[in-house]
């Protein structure tokens, strides 16, 4: 049979370890191809560029096992560029990651990485985001390789329905202490927000972006529970952004007079 195309992208740069890891357990799966921001990207949500060019560049040698480019661009820029310019065609799984940091709750809508999966899926392109709760450039991602290659697999053999995506993120924990895999809902969570001010030596005033991360949701059902028990969390998630739920309260306010 056929090996499944997969197309690898994150937010943390082509040389971050993250990648590095998913890229190794891609290639027991499918045929792999990387495109990569050639920087860190983190938090760069669903931006794309168009006021100014990009490069792409190839950085693997011409017979390798991995064709890889870095992307001067956006992580939904390199997602846009490796459909359009690189690949013979459609690839059968786009997964993004591996994230330094969780994108759990609120987090998925300022992730890069989880943006790439996304842009991915507004292609038709079933899509996966993965992300390890550990910030540290040097994380242990070998616990996390088994859990995602089993929720690959799984996706490839079922595929998943229209319009989603899925946000996988995975406790900071060792492979044999991780309880097992749930399917969860967004956690109804948000950071509060504050700004460190500070003066230059000229005198002119600048800003740091700090914050706490608040979870008001008591439900055992959210992927910040999953993680917080010990379990990894998976959550499907849409890019049809309608309130559907308000359409009709919002059809009885007179708006044609």
């Amino acid at each position: 049979m056929k090996k499944p195309l997969i197309l690898v992208v994150n937010d943390d740069g082509i040389n971050a370890p993250g990648i590095r890891a998913l890229i190794s357990v891609m290639q027991d799966i499918g045929e792999v191809v990387v495109v990569a921001p050639d920087k860190p990207q983190s938090a760069m949500g669903h931006a794309i560029t168009i006021n100014n060019i990009m490069y792409l560049n190839k950085m693997s040698a011409e017979h390798a096992e991995v064709l890889e480019y870095s992307c001067s661009g956006t992580p939904v820029d390199c997602v846009k560029l490796a459909v359009n310019e690189i690949l013979h065609r459609k690839p059968d799984l786009c997964v993004s990651g591996i994230n330094h940091g969780s994108n759990s709750s609120i987090n998925v809508i300022y992730s890069g990485t989880m943006s790439a999966a996304v842009e991915a899926g507004i292609e038709g392109i079933p899509a996966i985001g993965f992300s390890l709760l550990d910030y540290d450039w040097n994380a242990d991602f070998d616990s996390a390789k088994n859990f995602i290659k089993q929720i690959t697999l799984e996706t490839l053999k079922n595929g998943l329905p229209k319009g989603v995506v899925l946000n996988v993120n995975l406790p900071k924990l060792k492979e044999n202490e991780i309880k097992g895999i749930k399917i969860c809902r967004q956690a109804n969570a948000l950071w509060m927000e504050k700004f460190d001010k500070r003066k230059t030596p000229q005198g002119k005033d600048y800003y740091w972006l700090t914050g706490e991360f608040v979870n008001n949701d008591h439900g055992q059902d959210t992927d910040e529970w999953a993680l917080a028990n010990g379990y990894v969390s998976v959550v499907p998630v849409q890019f049809d952004l309608t309130a559907y739920q308000a359409i009709g309260e919002l059809n009885i306010w007179n708006l044609n007079q």
